[in-house]
């Protein structure tokens, strides 16, 4: 009998405080050109230990993103971080989604700002065992990586300099940043006041 392909699926976290369309454009770019099934966006909860108080409620920002993405059938997003032990760890995800849906193959997908210090990451060499690392570019930041991390592709995807951080600020000073967001986000934040 013939072996079935195992479903790809890129793996995006992110606190996405509020998703923008940088993140939806890397994330379409990946789909579109990055040999992967689906790009899934993984909401990551707040960290008990390091309280933000601009990090809006775990709920919200995964009803954000689900808003933003709906309609696009390569993309979907979970929750599956906020019932695990926090602080959460990549490596405990990845197993959990494995074991959750072992017919699919995760690939991690990480900034350059992070493969630099991903060899501080728990179980990192477990992780490049067992999962494949997708590196995107960042301003200021290289993609190199040692040679031995053999699991470590990177992709030439296009940099959007925009940050959440500035999106925040930019609502709570009362700017229109309606071209920055999904008009769906834009709604939400409108609707409920939020970052003012």
């Amino acid at each position: 009998m013939q072996d079935v392909a195992k479903k790809r699926v890129a793996l995006f976290f992110g606190s996405f405080n509020p998703i923008h369309i940088g993140h939806l454009a890397l994330a379409n770019y990946i789909a579109e050109f990055a040999s992967v099934d689906e790009v899934r966006f993984v909401v990551s909860p707040q960290n008990p230990f390091k309280q933000n108080m601009e990090l809006l409620d775990d709920k919200i920002r995964l009803e954000m993103v689900a808003a933003a993405i709906a309609g696009y059938a390569k993309f979907s997003v979970t929750d599956i971080e906020f019932s695990m032990p926090k602080p959460s760890y990549t490596c405990e995800t990845l197993k959990a989604l494995s074991e959750q849906e072992p017919n699919t193959d995760f690939i991690l997908v990480m900034g350059a700002d992070n493969i630099v210090s991903f060899g501080k990451w728990r179980r990192y060499d477990w992780i490049l065992e067992n999962y494949q690392l997708m590196v995107y570019p960042r301003p200021g930041y290289s993609t190199d990586h040692p040679a031995e991390w053999e699991n470590v592709s990177v992709i030439e995807a296009p940099i959007f300099e925009i940050s959440s951080t500035l999106i925040r600020q930019a609502v709570k000073e009362g700017k229109d940043v309606r071209y920055f967001v999904h008009h769906k986000v834009m709604e939400m934040i409108n609707e409920r006041s939020l970052y003012v």
